[in-house]
């Protein structure tokens, strides 16, 4: 009588799809640090629960979408796709990954060329297709947009609030200043003692290195608790009007909303110079190079 031999089939089950997700908030607020452990379980248990997919990480950022510059983990995220250690990604939404619409485009492009695509839970869309490019591209926009007009806003508050005499923004603390019961400035002896001695010394001609010496061998610790004085917080202190007992305002502002630097205030803006805001540590500012 004939056997019976089985063969055993060839075919290999196909390689899991390996899925990360990116989760970002704006600010560290309470109710949004909570959205985003929020996001970050859901995603994980998300992925895992797919029999097809290979869970590959939870990427999370706090801070704005409209540059890559200062998201360590959005910057992580594209390592590991270049990599070839992801294939797919999952986000909340287009504008939650990039208001930035250039930056935006320019991942996705790249992304679609290592044949990884990015899912926009919200918009229902998978970046891998060509075709939805130009709806990704006005969604990018939009959000671009609602960051420019928010940024317009905050400034217009800012302008708003320098025009009020009682503005906190004019009680701000610099080293040799504390706060009153009122919020309001007042001299603190003894940092007020370095600071009359730092513009003595600029004042008999003592350069900055010099000064710096002279502090860290009196045991003096600079502003931030340091001991040594670095010519940049020596210097900052002789140019600051504070201690002649006024404050001005708007010396540097936000450029643009996309790059979020700050630029000296050449003219290019108004200043606000409010007189006689507290009692003043020294009569006189010094000139220095």
């Amino acid at each position: 009588m004939g056997t019976t031999k089985i063969i055993p089939s060839n075919s290999k089950s196909p390689p899991k799809l390996r899925v990360a997700a990116y989760c970002r908030v704006s600010t560290r607020a309470a109710e949004q640090q909570s959205s985003l452990v929020a996001q970050e379980r859901y995603y994980e248990e998300h992925i895992k629960q797919n029999p097809s997919w290979a869970f590959a990480g939870v990427y999370s950022d706090i801070g704005s979408g409209t540059r890559i510059k200062g998201r360590s983990r959005f910057k992580s995220l594209l390592s590991a796709c270049k990599r070839g250690k992801i294939d797919m990604i999952l986000t909340k939404s287009a504008h939650r990954f990039a208001r930035n619409t250039v930056d935006a485009l320019k991942t996705i492009r790249m992304m679609r060329r290592q044949n990884i695509d990015i899912y926009f839970e919200q918009e229902d869309i998978h970046s891998l297709y060509e075709s939805s490019e130009f709806m990704l591209t006005l969604i990018c926009a939009r959000a671009q947009e609602e960051s420019f007009s928010k940024s317009e806003d905050i400034k217009w508050g800012l302008r708003k609030s320098f025009k009020n005499p009682d503005s906190k923004y004019y009680q701000r603390i610099c080293y040799g200043y504390i706060h009153d019961q009122n919020g309001k400035l007042i001299i603190h002896a003894d940092q007020a003692k370095v600071v009359r001695l730092i513009y003595e010394m600029a004042a008999l001609g003592v350069s900055l290195a010099r000064i710096s010496s002279q502090l860290e061998d009196m045991g003096v610790p600079s502003p931030r608790g340091k001991k040594v004085w670095s010519k940049e917080t020596l210097r900052k202190i002789l140019c600051n009007e504070k201690y002649t007992g006024g404050v001005i305002l708007q010396k540097t502002f936000v450029e643009n909303c996309l790059e979020h630097r700050q630029v000296k205030n050449n003219g290019q803006m108004g200043m606000y110079h409010m007189l006689n805001n507290h009692e003043a540590i020294v009569n006189l500012g010094v000139e220095i190079a």
